[in-house]
């Protein structure tokens, strides 16, 4: 690689964090402009700077979770798109967290917050974002409703403090959501899965609650009539992005600090459950798409 110019840097990645987005630039889902790398989430070491680059330094460990191109052993890119790393958080935690982190920074903190005692429903509660965003909703004290894809996977949920799991299968998933809220329904549905999980959603939300849609791993929820928010209690509901709540560089760096503050406290414990060499990423794609995966998985190269 040449060396960096004006305003980027060159990184050399020591781990890649795999995450459902890399899945959506893949397919075309998500629009990329060709040629384009696949990726979004690494950290690893800075190796050179280019000039005007002030906030990172040679030698120091950093983490990106917005700029395609991540599934590499080094890049150069834009500096503003480095985060620091904190000393005493590794390599492999840093690229398992930072964007499933920061993402559910933003949905417990500024899209959607709870407070205390407050009912919440997360689907695909044992998975990577879920498994995180459980946890950070329980150390504000919500109570949290989670649900799995098979009874192996409820234990996980049960770990990051979910107070209930259920099958997200179940045909009656609302009617019990319900009852476990004594007839109310949840103030929020977090709801990264998609089109599967949108009616159960809707009808587990209590009257003038929110559905917040993160994400699509069962499909994008299309077709939407306004008219059914009305009819399941004038709800509200938001398709959050994290890039929309990470775009100025101060409110970017007050969540990423806020992350780390939560990974270095102990309140929200990084699981990595599994990992593949960088060349195998073909078959993580596989394996994430298939859920065969819990917890973060990542890349090595």
């Amino acid at each position: 690689l040449p060396a960096p110019s004006a305003g980027e840097v060159l990184i050399r990645h020591e781990a890649v964090g795999l995450n459902y987005i890399d899945t959506y630039f893949r397919s075309g889902l998500y629009p990329a402009v060709l040629p384009s790398g696949l990726g979004m989430e690494a950290a690893g070491v800075v190796e050179a700077v280019g000039e005007g680059v002030a906030h990172l330094k040679v030698g120091q460990r950093v983490a990106t979770f917005g700029a395609l191109g991540a599934y590499s052993t080094a890049r150069i890119a834009k500096a503003a798109d480095y985060f620091p790393v904190p000393e005493g958080v590794d390599a492999q935690t840093a690229a398992a967290v930072f964007l499933k982190g920061a993402t559910v920074e933003a949905l417990a903190e500024r899209c959607a917050p709870l407070g205390a005692g407050e009912w919440a429903l997360v689907p695909a509660a044992a998975g990577g974002v879920g498994q995180l965003l459980v946890q950070w909703l329980a150390a504000r004290g919500v109570r949290v409703i989670g649900t799995v894809g098979s009874e192996d996977k409820a234990a996980l949920a049960r770990e990051a403090g979910a107070e209930l799991v259920f099958l997200s299968g179940d045909a009656d998933l609302a009617g019990k959501v319900r009852e476990a809220t004594n007839g109310v329904g949840v103030a929020v549905s977090y709801d990264g899965v998609g089109a599967a999980t949108w009616e159960a959603s809707l009808k587990s939300v209590r009257r003038r609650g929110t559905v917040v849609s993160f994400g699509n791993a069962s499909g994008p929820v299309t077709g939407v009539n306004l008219g059914v928010l009305a009819q399941h209690g004038s709800l509200f509901v938001t398709r959050m992005t994290l890039f929309d709540y990470y775009r100025e560089p101060a409110e970017a760096m007050a969540g990423a600090a806020k992350l780390w503050d939560m990974v270095g406290s102990g309140k929200l414990k990084v699981t990595v459950g599994q990992t593949y060499p960088l060349r195998e990423a073909a078959q993580a794609h596989r394996d994430l798409e298939a859920r065969k995966t819990t917890g973060s998985t990542l890349l090595l190269p």
